[in-house]
């Protein structure tokens, strides 16, 4: 079994997740239960309805608590360094288009792209693990072979 990087922000929202999902088991159950109560299952799209919300319900609680025992909880604020590792903010720069990115990196349970974190496990970040400002990385995208200049890392702890 491997560790799993995730910031002690991330770790608290899935534990109000599974805290929240666990409660809803009730409502679901309830809901089965009256569904059940109309008659024929056959034809009753309020019990495939519910049985269905309690299948993603119940799966969602499994990953979650399957995951918890894995996670290695870091506290962003305590990092610091020059190099770019799990935490790090780092700016980046298409050698060939001259378009600027910037990703914080983050562990796969918590990582958004669309709010500007990537998983440490994603190519691009594995291709910047370790590496300094001023370091040059290929990663291998679907459209080829893509190389990014290192324009600054930072540790920019929690964003409140």
């Amino acid at each position: 079994m491997s560790s799993i990087p995730i910031s002690t922000e991330g770790y608290e929202r899935l534990k109000k997740e599974l805290e929240r999902l666990k409660s809803e088991r009730p409502a679901v159950i309830q809901a089965i239960k009256e569904a059940r109560e109309e008659g024929d299952l056959r034809e009753n799209a309020g019990y495939d309805a519910a049985r269905e919300r309690q299948g993603m319900l119940e799966a969602r609680i499994a990953y979650i608590e399957s995951r918890m025992a894995q996670f290695n909880v870091i506290d962003l604020d305590s990092l610091s360094g020059d190099k770019v590792m799990f935490g790090a903010t780092v700016e980046i720069e298409d050698l060939d288009s001259g378009e600027a990115k910037r990703y914080t990196l983050l562990g796969p349970d918590e990582a958004d792209y669309a709010q500007g974190s990537i998983s440490v496990l994603s190519p691009v970040a594995r291709a910047l693990l370790g590496k300094e400002e001023g370091d040059e990385i290929v990663v291998e995208a679907p459209r080829g072979r893509i190389s990014y200049e290192i324009i600054s890392i930072a540790f920019e702890g929690v964003r409140r």
